[in-house]
Parts: C-alpha cells; structure tokens; sequence
C-alpha cells in the first residue's frame, strides 16, 4: 500500500526532463514500497527538498499493522532526539540575546549542577563503585556537544547496571567521565531543555511555538498531541528476535508528561523538513527567521576540537543497535548536530548535518549541496540495519533526483 505525491523541481537550473524526473521519483518509489513489501518495516514517510522547496514526497505501508490503515503523507510520528536539535535551535537563540554564553558553567543557572561527581571506577559483576568531584564544571558547551560525561543506559553498561547506594542521591550524573574529555551519547540536551526553561521563564512546549515552529510555519509539531490530530499518530512497533514487527502494548503518550530537551516531540515530515530547510536557508525560512547565519554556521562547525564521535556499541540491544551509522572516530560534532567529515559517493557531501530518533527516524542536511532529507518509521530497536537500508537507498535516490 501507498500514497505518494510528486513533487517538480522548482527555480534554479534548467529541470531535467520529466521522463528522467519521474524515473527518479520511480526509484525511490521502488525502493520504498519493496521494503514495505518484505517487511521491513510497517510503513515509511520520506521527504526531500532543496533550498527552495520540496522535490519529493512519498508515503508508504501502514500506519498501524493491527488495523492495516494506511499511512498518509501528515501521518504523525514520535521524533524523539530528533527534539535535539530543536532543543540546541532555543539554546543558541538565548546565546544571541545574550542570555547566558556557551562557556558558562550550568550551575551558574541550574543549581543541581554544582558538586558534581564522576566514576572513579565501577565494577560490572557485583555494582561496586567508586566515585570522586569532577576536577571542571560542566558547561553548556558540553552539553551542547555531548561532551559533558552523561549518558543513557542503553549507551552505557555502567549507567545500565548502577544502583545508587542507600542514602545517596545525584540529581546530575555521575558522570561517566571528567566534563570535556570525550564524546557520548546522552542526556545532556535534557539539560539544555532545563537551561532553556529557566532562563527564558517558559515551558519548552510554549518557547519552541513562539519562537521556531510558529516563525517557520510548523504547525503539527508538539509535545501534547491535540485530540483532534491524535488520529493521525503512527503506532510505534518493535521488532522481535526473529525478525517480524509486533505492535507495543503500550503506546508512548501524547500528554500527561513532562517536557525534555533530549525527545519527546511529535512532528511530521513536512513539518520537520522546514526546521532543516531554515538551517540550508542560514536560520531563515520564507520571512521567518529563527537564527542568524553566523549562528548557524558555527552551530555546524565542529565543536569538539580533536575529539571524534564513536560508534558506540548498544548496552540495551532492544532498544538500539550499536552506531553503525557514524564513521567512527572521524565524524565530529558542531552545536546540536553530528558532522559528517568525509563526503560519501552517491550521497552527502564533507560538512553535511544529520541524526536520528530512536524510533528510526532520521534527517540529514547538506549545506554544500543544498539538499536536505527526512525518512521516519516508527518502530525499535534504533539503527535497526533494514532501516538504514532504507535511508541509505533513500538518500542515494534523492542525489539522482537532484543531479538530473
């Protein structure tokens, strides 16, 4: 099953001619619906545009396997750390206003920072531990790159498996390392979405309405899920051991929590799509700016100086594959995104943005090219290889389309 609506190539260059257009938009049909067709995944909402607008739109599979309702174009998907980089978008339009710097301690606005203390040693076959003060606050630069020493426990055997003795509490951390010393996947851009909270005197919900989905024109995207779109929500799914999807017992719920800067949002691909093109477009999208280009520009600069982004291997196999996706050890990254360092054959170019939500939903934007692009499913573990399949075909299909 399918929707799919084509979309021209607008402006610009001389278009290819339409027979080549539709035998690239064909493709990635192809692509798509035979994935769908083996089962791979239940369904799939892709997307992709230039600077200028969309150039391709698909819909393909069901939206929920129990009910076989197919999946529609506006269908709703759970981003999860797709919110990142929203999050980061807020935190850098306060670091304009002059709001607080990103080479501030966090404890200077958010107490439960002070005092924080780092593994000294764990010992995974009895829980044992050790810990000691870290020797340098966190910053909010560390939390902005995943620098800070915090992590999650599908990241992380040690966090996985701690078990805080009886008395002791740590609203922060402890953190898996000194603040600054390496790159790892974590909960920092929770604390940014606190930071946020704090220092603007809003909700997250309320601060990402007025000032980035509103100006950019995103109105599906949310924390609390209004009951008149609910309908449009993509049931999330897990895959079993022996490879078939099952649906979750227990849905993720549209309301009834609270906010984190790290996930959460609920968006669709259209919506999503407009947040990276205003990033391609130097922070503005048709009048609606949200950041400035120099802003921008040092948003997608590496941020972590020598480090390099490993591909950190799954504590919770359930949950997530190992980073597959990140050239390990090269990747960087800038202020809320991952870098990719080296252009790769038939896709993106060096400098390109991109990452995901745990849910298999993935974007990337390429400044170079100016191309961008959004594949969501919805179901665990994340990294799940016929996801990546997926976008990788996805994404090489877009690079013809765009090439002409």
């Amino acid at each position: 099953m399918k929707r799919r609506e084509f979309m021209t190539l607008l402006g610009g260059a001389a278009a290819m001619p339409f027979s080549a257009q539709a035998q690239q938009n064909q493709s990635i049909d192809a692509a798509m619906s035979q994935a769908v067709e083996r089962k791979d995944f239940a369904g799939v909402v892709v997307m992709a545009a230039d600077r200028k607008g969309v150039i391709y739109q698909g819909a393909f599979g069901v939206a929920d396997i129990a009910e076989a309702s197919a999946l529609k174009p506006d269908a709703l998907f759970r981003i999860a750390s797709m919110t990142k980089a929203i999050t980061s978008t807020a935190a850098m339009q306060l670091v304009e206003q002059g709001r607080f710097a990103i080479e501030d301690p966090v404890e200077k606005y958010l107490p439960q920072f002070a005092n924080v203390m780092v593994f000294e040693s764990f010992d995974p076959a009895t829980g044992a531990y050790r810990l000691k003060p870290a020797t340098r606050p966190v910053t909010v630069r560390h939390l902005l790159t995943h620098t800070s020493g915090l992590g999650y426990p599908f990241t992380s055997a040690i966090l996985r498996d701690f078990k805080p003795r009886a008395g002791e509490d740590y609203p922060v951390g402890p953190l898996l390392f000194e603040p600054g010393e390496r790159w790892h996947y974590g909960t920092s851009t929770d604390w940014v979405g606190r930071l946020v909270e704090k220092v603007s005197g809003v909700s997250l919900e309320d601060y990402f309405r007025q000032h980035i989905f509103t100006p950019l024109g995103m109105p599906d995207t949310f924390y609390f899920v209004p009951k008149d779109k609910q309908a449009r929500l993509v049931t999330v799914n897990h895959r079993l051991a022996d490879g078939s999807m099952v649906k979750d017992a227990a849905q993720q719920p549209t309301s009834g929590f609270t906010p984190v800067g790290g996930g959460g949002l609920t968006s669709t691909a259209s919506d999503y799509i407009r947040f990276t093109r205003a990033f391609l477009n130097g922070g503005e999208l048709d009048g609606g700016r949200v950041l400035s280009a120099k802003t921008v520009a040092l948003m997608s600069e590496n941020q972590i100086g020598p480090l390099g982004v490993p591909a950190l291997a799954t504590a919770i196999p359930e949950r997530s594959n190992d980073f597959s996706f990140v050239a390990a050890g090269r990747d960087k990254w800038g202020l809320g995104f991952l870098i990719t360092t080296d252009a790769v054959p038939g896709k993106r170019s060096a400098g390109s943005l991109s990452w995901g939500g745990i849910n298999n939903t993935y974007y990337w934007l390429d400044p170079a090219r100016g191309i961008t692009g959004v594949i969501m499913m919805q179901f665990l573990p994340f990294a799940d290889p016929k996801a990546l399949a997926a976008y990788d075909a996805f994404e090489r299909g877009v690079y013809r389309l765009a090439a002409g």
